[in-house]
C-alpha cells in the first residue's frame, strides 16, 4: 500500500442479499461524499440473489468489491472489509439504505477536529417497525452497558466512524461485530456518541431478530470475561471450582448422616447441583474454545474469510456474473 495515495476515508459496507438497495445506496454516498478524498469497499457475503450483479454494475474509480467464498457472516464480512480499507477513517454501515450517507461527514469531523477513535451512530427516532428487534435491542443494550461500564445507549447502530488505526486492532470472530464498540472499549479508545437519521427499511428483509438474542448473550459472557478476567483467568474458574468442590463436599456429608426418608429431597438438589456445575463448564468450555481460536488465527496470521475475487474499475468480469447468472449454494444464516 502507497501511503501517498492512501485516501481520507474508507467506506466499509457489508452486504448479503440485499438486492434492490446497492445501487441506491451508492448514489446515495457517491453525493454525500464527493467533497472527500474516499474509496467504497463493498463486501459480498456470500449472497445468492443479485448483489453482485448490481454492485458490478455500478462500479466506477471508488468502489472495491471483495466477493467472499461463501457466507461467513458479518463479523468475517466486516473484518474483510477493514484489513482492506486504506483510509485514514474507516466508516462502516449497513447495506439496507437505513443509514444515512449526510451523516458521514459531520462524524468525520468530530473525529477528527475532537482527536476520539470512535464516532458512534445512536438512531434518533428509530424506523424498525418489528418489536421483535427494537425489545430485545433495548434489552441487550442495557445489558451491554451495565455489565461492560461502557457510556454507549445504541450498541446495535451500524454507522461508525473508526480512526484506521484503532479498529485495525480489534480482532472479530464468531459474532463479536455487534459487540465492536466494546472491544475498542476494552482497548482504551476514546469513543463518543452522536445522533444520526435512522430511515425504514423499504426493500428486502431485515435479518435480525428473537433468534440471536441467545448469540448476543453468550457473547456478552466473553466479553465479561475479557474485561476482567484475561489476564487472571484463575481468579473466575480457581475461585468458582473452590466454590463448587465445598458446596458438594457438605451436601455429600448431609447426603451420609441423613435418614432415608430426606434423601429424596437432597436427589432433587443433587440434581440441580449437577445441571448447574454442567452449565458452569459449558461456559468454561466455550470461553476456552474461543480463546484457543483467537490464538489460532492471530499467532498464524490466518483470516477468518476467503475472498474469491476481489473487482476494482478495471477488472475484466466474467461472462456468467455479467448475466446475473452467479449463485452461490453454501451459506450460514
Amino acid at each position: 500500500m502507497l501511503m501517498e495515495n492512501r485516501p481520507y476515508v474508507s467506506i466499509v459496507v457489508c452486504v448479503y442479499n440485499e438486492s434492490g438497495n446497492n445501487q441506491p445506496l451508492l448514489d446515495q454516498l457517491h453525493r454525500a461524499l464527493q467533497s472527500l478524498d474516499y474509496e467504497i469497499i463493498y463486501v459480498n457475503d456470500g449472497s445468492t440473489d443479485a448483489t453482485l450483479a448490481e454492485l458490478l454494475a455500478g462500479r466506477n474509480e471508488r468502489l472495491t468489491i471483495l466477493d467472499l467464498q461463501k457466507n461467513y457472516g458479518q463479523s468475517a464480512a466486516l473484518s474483510a472489509g477493514i484489513d482492506a480499507a486504506r483510509g485514514r477513517f474507516i466508516v462502516t454501515m449497513d447495506g439496507d439504505q437505513q443509514n444515512d450517507p449526510l451523516d458521514i461527514i459531520p462524524m468525520l469531523r468530530i473525529a477528527d477536529e475532537q482527536d476520539v477513535d470512535l464516532v458512534m451512530g445512536r438512531r434518533h427516532n428509530r424506523q424498525d417497525a418489528s418489536w421483535s428487534r427494537v425489545w430485545p435491542s433495548r434489552l441487550a443494550n442495557g445489558l451491554i452497558r451495565r455489565t461492560l461500564d461502557l457510556p454507549i445507549d445504541d450498541n446495535g447502530c451500524a454507522l461508525k466512524v473508526f480512526r484506521a488505526d484503532c479498529v485495525k486492532r480489534i480482532g472479530l470472530y464468531g459474532e463479536l461485530h455487534r459487540f465492536i464498540a466494546a472491544l475498542a472499549h476494552l482497548d482504551g479508545a476514546r469513543i463518543v456518541q452522536v445522533p444520526v437519521r435512522h430511515h425504514p427499511r423499504r426493500i428486502g428483509q431485515s435479518k435480525y431478530g428473537l433468534g440471536r438474542t441467545g448469540r448476543v448473550l453468550s457473547d456478552l459472557f466473553l466479553l465479561l470475561f475479557f474485561k476482567r478476567y484475561l489476564n487472571r483467568p484463575m481468579h473466575l474458574f480457581g475461585g468458582l471450582g473452590m466454590l463448587l468442590l465445598f458446596g458438594g463436599f457438605f451436601l455429600s456429608m448431609r447426603f451420609l448422616w441423613t435418614s432415608d426418608a430426606a434423601v429424596t429431597g437432597l436427589d432433587r438438589f443433587a440434581v440441580g447441583a449437577i445441571w448447574l456445575l454442567a452449565g458452569l463448564q459449558f461456559l468454561a468450555f466455550g470461553v476456552s474454545l474461543d480463546l484457543q481460536m483467537r490464538t489460532y488465527y492471530e499467532s498464524q496470521g490466518k483470516k477468518s474469510y476467503i475472498i474469491r475475487r476481489t473487482y476494482t474499475y478495471h477488472t475484466r468480469v466474467p461472462e456468467p456474473v455479467r448475466q446475473h447468472t452467479y449463485y452461490q449454494t453454501e451459506f450460514v444464516e
